[in-house]
């Protein structure tokens, strides 16, 4: 009984490690909450809560993601302040081989309203465009 359930165990093992693997061609993006620019005014890094219907990444400060249209949940640092900010929704048209920084904006130092941007979009090295067809 127990040599049975550990073969069973054993033959297993490798489909469930598979399965969470997320294997990318040649053409890939990324998302990060990370900032690009540091100069601007109460702007900080955002926290990216899922992209389309996944969420929980193994590595949150550079998503890889597909190229297309794309909706982010995303959430900015709380500025000093019990309760944090308010979740925003955006839709982000990705394009192959670019990665997006996307931070919040606030409207001041002290406000908790705040709007996501694109802090800055520059190229992948190593992804390989898709040919043209």
């Amino acid at each position: 009984m127990r040599r049975s359930f550990l073969m069973l165990a054993c033959a297993a093992l490798p489909v469930v490690m598979l399965e969470g693997c997320a294997t990318w061609g040649p053409t890939w993006s990324e998302i990060t909450g990370q900032r690009y620019n540091v100069t601007i005014t109460n702007r900080r890094p955002a926290i990216i809560d899922r992209v389309d219907d996944r969420g929980s990444f193994p590595n949150p400060n550079m998503i890889r993601v597909e190229p297309g249209l794309r909706r982010l949940v995303v959430h900015g640092p709380a500025p000093g302040r019990a309760g944090g900010p308010p979740l925003h929704v955006m839709m982000l048209d990705v394009e192959p081989c670019e990665r997006y920084y996307i931070n919040a904006q606030f409207t001041s130092p002290i406000q908790r309203e705040w709007t996501p941007v694109i802090d800055f979009v520059e190229p992948i090295s190593g992804c390989q465009m898709p040919a043209a067809k």
